[in-house]
């Protein structure tokens, strides 16, 4: 029997996976959270073969809990799914140490193969992720934000960044404006993050 953790903060696609996945007859949904927050001490408590999380875009930084799960309870894979892969977020995903990665557009027979294979102690990437994990990720930046970013990146103060690059105070501010806006981040440090992991930096 594989014994699966959910962890889906929408409560009635949390419902309807636990339902799905509880009806396979080599399977059994040993528990379900609906966030992150007491993903760990379930893990820890029900030591299942297999964790199905979503990675949604408002956590902090959406690998974090696969990296602590890998740690604390390495013989649990986690299956992390998504409803759009990029190359950044495959990268990191399988970089904190998921094993298995699918669509939140997949079917639930492609769902359930993935978690067999998992539990089997194989991989299981979906067409989607693997499609972007083979994709360069587009540059939105235009190369004078570029230009402001790898001053940023080196930890500059606004005042020297306008100072280096002879621009007034307020084109820097704006220019990091747009370079938040365009790189979904919200603050500096994150956009330089993401920019050195898809290669932009």
């Amino acid at each position: 029997m594989i014994h699966v953790v959910v962890a889906e903060d929408m409560g009635l696609l949390r419902g309807a996976l636990c339902a799905a996945l509880s009806r396979e007859e080599d399977m059994e949904v040993v528990a379900d959270v609906e966030g992150v927050g007491e993903l760990l001490t379930v893990v820890r408590r029900c030591r299942p073969q297999v964790v199905v999380l979503a990675l949604t875009p408002e956590l902090p930084d959406p690998v974090e809990v696969v990296a602590r799960i890998d740690v604390e309870a390495p013989e649990a894979a986690v299956l992390a799914m998504s409803p759009r892969w990029s190359p950044a977020l495959v990268e990191a995903a399988l970089a904190a140490g998921a094993r298995g990665l699918v669509g939140k557009d997949s079917s639930l027979a492609e769902l359930v193969r993935a978690i067999r294979a998992l539990a089997a102690g194989e991989r299981a990437i979906d067409p989607s992720a693997a499609v972007a994990a083979l994709s360069p990720t587009e540059m939105p930046l235009t190369p004078r934000e570029m230009d402001v970013l790898r001053m940023a990146a080196e930890g500059l103060p606004l005042k020297e960044i306008a100072v280096r690059l002879y621009l007034a105070h307020g084109t820097v501010r704006n220019h990091l404006s747009v370079i938040l806006r365009k790189t979904g981040a919200r603050n500096r440090l994150e956009a330089v993050s993401r920019a050195r992991r898809n290669g932009w930096l």
